[in-house]
């Protein structure tokens, strides 16, 4: 068997895994009336403020930032794995499977990433109408893959942080928290980027979402095919950057982790 073939394995097996755990989590009745209402509450609140600022263009600027940000926030719940699996005692039979580290915490938590897209589609689709966004069809299909694209890119970038805090689980929380308000804070969901100082501007164009969601915008705004596949594409090598680091560092910290004695089973 070669090693390309065992690794594809080894993925499928822990895509399987996770969406076993998924499906363990959440009912329907649980996500539709739990968590499904939730982000559509969080969407219609910011969408209320464009209203009341008698703005059509920030109703519409609030709206499509918030839903598609559910994409990038709901990958980085990725980071509560480690914990998780700490606390299960499966931690270090995890981190001893023969693929490298990263790729089996990656594949096993890819229901994270594939919930948050699924959702953020969701709420653009029915919160939208009710706002009065209409969507240019059928270039409002491109929508689809570029809100993937959001998600896949936030969930490499999440999974290159819980590769960092594997050793401190008492800092899981903070990092996750302050993780999802910083992408809303800097990734041009509520102000555009051009608005920030040049250093944060800077920042906020090498994490995820801030391309993407120009994409989304330029897409649902009937903008060029230029400036949308442009975006696009800085979306893509922003998440392939932050999988690189997460695939180049994963296995260190867990080696780290072995020497010191950090991956243990406590919770």
């Amino acid at each position: 068997m070669t090693a390309a073939v065992a690794t594809a394995r080894i993925v499928r097996h822990a895509v399987v895994s996770g969406a076993r755990d998924y499906f363990e989590i959440w009912t329907w009745k649980s996500w539709t009336f739990g968590w499904l209402v939730r982000v559509f509450s969080q969407v219609t609140f910011f969408a209320l403020i464009g209203q009341m600022l008698e703005s059509p263009e920030r109703t519409q600027f609030l709206l499509i930032g918030n839903a598609v940000v559910v994409a990038g926030s709901s990958a980085v719940f990725a980071i509560n794995m480690t914990t998780a699996e700490r606390a299960y005692g499966t931690l270090t039979l995890l981190v001893a499977s023969p693929s490298r580290p990263a790729v089996v915490f990656a594949a096993r938590g890819l229901y994270v990433a594939a919930d948050g897209i699924a959702t953020a589609l969701l709420a653009l689709a029915v919160m939208g109408p009710l706002f009065g966004l209409s969507y240019p069809w059928p270039q409002a299909l491109l929508v689809v893959p570029l809100t993937a694209l959001v998600g896949l890119a936030a969930y490499a970038f999440s999974t290159f942080l819980a590769g960092v805090i594997i050793r401190k689980r008492e800092a899981n929380g903070l990092v996750v928290n302050a993780t999802i308000v910083s992408l809303m804070a800097l990734c041009g969901v509520n102000v555009p980027v051009q608005f920030f100082p040049a250093p944060l501007e800077v920042l906020s164009r090498s994490l995820p979402v801030t391309h993407g969601l120009i994409a989304i915008r330029e897409t649902i705004g009937g903008g060029g095919a230029g400036e949308i596949l442009l975006n696009a594409g800085l979306e893509a090598g922003v998440g392939i950057a932050w999988l690189a680091l997460a695939l180049a560092t994963f296995g260190r910290f867990v080696g780290h982790g072995r020497r010191d004695g950090s991956l243990d089973f406590a919770s």
